[in-house]
């Protein structure tokens, strides 16, 4: 790929490189009618495709320059300075198109815990059920939602959510894959 993008200057590739992260960022993306006489459709969907994904698995993946750069080219430098002066940036809009997957967020919670003496097959049951009560804010509106959960229900649920804290907290950036 460096060889298709050496057809434009070091400094010309800084500009679309910056123009790839501004795309990634949620902003203008490069204009393929500025490119139109250097490259061929294919050759420019090829291009924005290798440089988007760059940026993508580099910072998705914490991968070391090293890695990335691959050769010696005056090209290569200058997308590894796009990446390094932008990696930030690039991680801030991985984790938010990671985190806009899902829309809903957790408003208020409430819970009872009741006893359940009998039910209609067996006379003594004497089962402890924890009633949760969840209010979920999804696409602006508010959503009750209510369960009623057993002994090993509320275990299971439990072991999840601390699953979902700890990978929160050791830094969702390595869980992005694209």
């Amino acid at each position: 790929m460096m060889e298709i993008l050496s057809r434009i200057s070091a400094t010309d590739c800084v500009k679309l490189c910056h123009r790839v992260v501004d795309g990634l960022c949620g902003r203008e993306p490069p204009c393929r009618s500025d490119y139109s006489t250097t490259w061929s459709l294919e050759e420019w969907l090829q291009l924005l495709d290798f440089l988007t994904s760059l940026f993508r698995l580099a910072v998705g993946n914490d991968i070391p320059d090293e890695e990335v750069s691959g050769a010696d080219h005056s090209h290569a430098d200058a997308v590894l300075s796009v990446l390094r002066g932008r990696w930030e940036e690039i991680r801030r809009a991985l984790l938010d198109r990671t985190s806009s997957i899902s829309s809903a967020t957790l408003q208020d919670f409430d819970w009872q815990l009741k006893l359940a003496l009998s039910s209609d097959k067996i006379s003594s049951l004497n089962t402890p059920l924890l009633s949760l009560c969840l209010d979920v804010r999804e696409n602006g509106a508010l959503r009750p939602i209510t369960m009623e959960l057993n002994r090993e229900e509320v275990s299971t649920l439990i072991s999840s959510l601390e699953a979902a804290n700890k990978v929160h907290t050791q830094g969702t950036c390595h869980l992005i894959n694209v």
